[in-house]
């Protein structure tokens, strides 16, 4: 069952307003000035807070401050009451976080849709999506309620493409975000002397492609291919550019969904800029066969072509092939069947990513 505290020092007030919501099912709580209130909300964590303004003690305002700086109580939707009407006392609760308002007098229905819409924003912030294509549909269905929104797209059909299949260019015009349902992608820029610099590694669950839509040029910034046969789906820019700007709390789960894990991405250029070649080598070895991705099922072999394992690390082909020979008569390594890479010695691989 719901929570509902009721701060308000009006008697009638405070207690209509309990009738109508435990009528409605919820459980209530009442208080009868901002201070009662304040440790009622800190001892209760209720769902939602419904808070008059003018009252003794201790005012709306000062409550909702006093709550803003309790983690536990932070997130917590709060509804002013109000009989004063004047923008400027709205536009101050609202830049303190308010997230709605009810002006008294106001009716039943009034008060049961403040509180059942409060309600399932709430939930949307709290719940967890998972990275799958449900998850993310799941997902922007919340998002288009939580926006009102009817235009977003909610059912997406699968796309496939074959290994070594160009999904996009390089300079070519950004139309879409992309999720991974399964297989392996690659993205990568070119260099001035035309050799490629992978900028990642994508497999189910992840999406590529939303660094180009937040740039100005309008152009992807990296061209994608296919290292593994691949299912995914595509999210329109214009759907993308709504939920990254339509709402800040939307946009903000938006991006925890989308982006994958930036630090791994962020250790990967770092390991290029500093690493010697050999910590390279074995950093990417270890990165591929932890993300299980491209390993063969029956040696667990990593199945790369080697200029793409080359373009990983940012160094030529012949250097990586030479490493690759080094790591093999080191014992750290074998070559299978179809130049298969399977890890011999990986406590060896890690010192070698710290020590050199």
């Amino acid at each position: 069952m719901k929570k509902v505290l009721i701060i308000e020092d009006n008697v009638d007030v405070r207690e209509n307003t309990a009738d109508i919501l435990e009528l409605a099912g919820y459980k209530v709580a009442t208080a009868e000035n901002g201070k009662i209130g304040l440790e009622k909300a800190k001892q209760l964590l209720p769902d939602v807070i419904v808070c008059d303004i003018m009252m003794p003690e201790m005012d709306g305002y000062e409550v909702l401050r006093d709550l803003n700086k309790n983690a536990k109580t932070a997130s917590i939707p709060f509804v002013f009451l109000t009989a004063k009407t004047e923008r400027t006392d709205m536009r101050k609760g609202m830049n303190l976080g308010a997230d709605d308002y009810l002006t008294k007098p106001f009716s039943e229905n009034e008060l049961l849709e403040a509180i059942e819409c409060r309600m399932k924003k709430h939930d949307f912030l709290k719940k967890e999506y998972s990275k799958t294509i449900e998850g993310v549909s799941e997902f922007i269905e919340a998002a288009s309620t939580y926006m009102d929104l009817d235009h977003l797209s909610k059912d997406y059909s699968p796309q496939k493409f074959n290994k070594r299949d160009v999904i996009y260019m390089e300079g070519s015009a950004a139309n879409s975000l992309y999720f991974i349902h399964s297989g392996v992608v690659k993205t990568y820029k070119s260099t001035e002397k035309g050799k490629e610099f992978v900028t990642g590694l994508c497999s189910a669950g992840h999406f590529f492609g939303q660094l180009s839509l937040l740039t100005d040029t309008g152009k992807y910034i990296e061209t994608a291919t296919v290292l593994e046969d691949v299912e995914l789906y595509e999210i329109p820019k214009s759907d993308f550019k709504t939920l990254m700007h339509g709402n800040k709390e939307v946009a903000n789960k938006f991006v925890s969904l989308i982006s994958n894990n930036l630090v791994e991405t962020q250790e990967q250029m770092v390991n290029v800029a500093y690493g010697t070649v050999r910590q390279r080598v074995a950093k990417a070895l270890l990165d591929i066969h932890n993300q299980r991705i491209l390993i063969d099922s029956e040696d667990k072999g990593i199945s790369i072509a080697r200029e793409d394992f080359a373009g990983l690390i940012g160094t030529a082909t012949e250097t990586a092939i030479r490493m690759l020979t080094d790591f093999k008569d080191e014992g750290l390594i074998t070559i299978g069947s179809g130049r298969r890479i399977v890890l011999e010695d990986i406590e060896a691989l890690e010192e070698i990513v710290i020590f050199g």
